[in-house]
């Protein structure tokens, strides 16, 4: 299972890695546009503006939160079961580590 686990991080870093290179090169292209055309140069500024940073969390989560995310995780490894991804003792090994 730690391979599964290794495997889904890295797909999670590269996808963020791809869409963080994708947004600047539209800034930077955008940016190009504008300095060719003054009628996309106000768009561009526009929106080039810093944006408002993400709320912090809230406190700590709810006993309900919890309870949720880890009906999520079970899901997901029935799932994997279910495809056959994962054996019998690989499943039984990860469930029990959601519930603790």
């Amino acid at each position: 299972m730690p391979g599964l686990l290794r495997g889904v991080a890295r797909t999670a870093v590269v996808a963020g890695t791809a869409t963080a290179v994708s947004n600047r090169v539209s800034r930077r292209q955008a940016g190009r546009w504008a300095q060719q055309d003054p009628e996309r140069q106000v768009a561009y500024q526009q929106d080039a503006a810093p944006t408002p940073a993400a709320p912090a969390p809230a406190g700590p989560p709810s006993a309900a939160d919890e309870m949720t995310s880890k009906i999520d995780q079970l899901k997901q490894l029935g799932d994997l079961k279910a495809q056959g991804v994962l054996t019998d003792e690989e499943f039984a090994a990860q469930k029990r580590q959601v519930l603790g």
